[in-house]
């Protein structure tokens, strides 16, 4: 099997080497680019599995980056990394299609244990496709169809739904999605998954998905055909 690849985008060279150089201690293939315009151009030409990206880019916004990846149908991993560290600015930076993120000063050690849960996500072997309702899931190619229509979601909106529709029907607790979906590195506010299946949800009913992820409050969510939230 060939290295993963990490696209590090990041324009402080004393935070990139170091970066760089564990990372490929860890047997990964790394591409260093110091610009969001950069990073764009290399989306465009090569595959990568993770992205990590600072948000602080001399030339743009980091969020921007990460808006215009996703437009260009990036479906890989993306770690915003930041000395932003304000719920808000996390809570945003999820919104615009980010996986993961952390916060400056970081230790290499969980940055590398980041990766590594981003990575067995995106490397999940082929299983067979889900069906219900017209509704597809391919779980090996991570793509999701309503009829005819790709309902393009990141990897988090992926990951939800999966466990969603693998428990269709049932109330999936709060804490399950945060186990299932985040990791035991994650220490950011449950918000972020309120975020994410906002997202889910927009992006399901602009296809006209018959399916509604249902609110439980105080417990979780749940995947059904119609009703109400609670």
């Amino acid at each position: 099997m060939s290295a993963a690849r990490v696209l590090v985008v990041e324009d402080e060279e004393d935070i990139a080497f170091p970066l760089v150089r564990t990372l490929e201690r860890e047997g990964y293939d790394v591409t260093w680019v110091d610009s969001g315009e950069k990073a764009l151009d290399e989306l465009r030409t090569n595959a990568a599995e993770v992205v990590i990206l600072d948000l602080g880019l001399p030339d743009m916004d980091g969020l921007e980056v990460c808006r215009k990846a996703r437009e260009l149908a990036f479906e890989g991993a993306i770690m915003i990394v930041t000395a932003r560290a304000g719920e808000l600015d996390r809570v945003v930076g999820l919104d615009y299609g980010a996986d993961d993120y952390l916060a400056k000063p970081f230790g290499l050690a969980e940055l590398q244990a980041r990766v590594r849960a981003l990575l067995r996500r995106t490397h999940t072997g082929p299983t067979p496709v889900v069906a219900v309702d017209g509704l597809r899931m391919d779980a090996g190619a991570r793509r999701v169809f309503y009829r005819e229509a790709e309902v393009p979601l990141t990897g988090k909106e992926f990951d939800v739904l999966e466990v969603l529709l693998t428990n269709r029907d049932k109330v999936v607790s709060r804490d399950k999605l945060m186990a299932d979906v985040w990791d035991e590195n994650w220490y950011g506010s449950t918000k972020t998954l309120d975020v994410t299946i906002g997202r889910l949800r927009q992006k399901l009913e602009q296809v006209k998905v018959p399916e509604r992820v249902v609110a439980v409050r105080g417990v979780g969510f749940r995947l059904e055909g119609s009703g109400h939230d609670v």
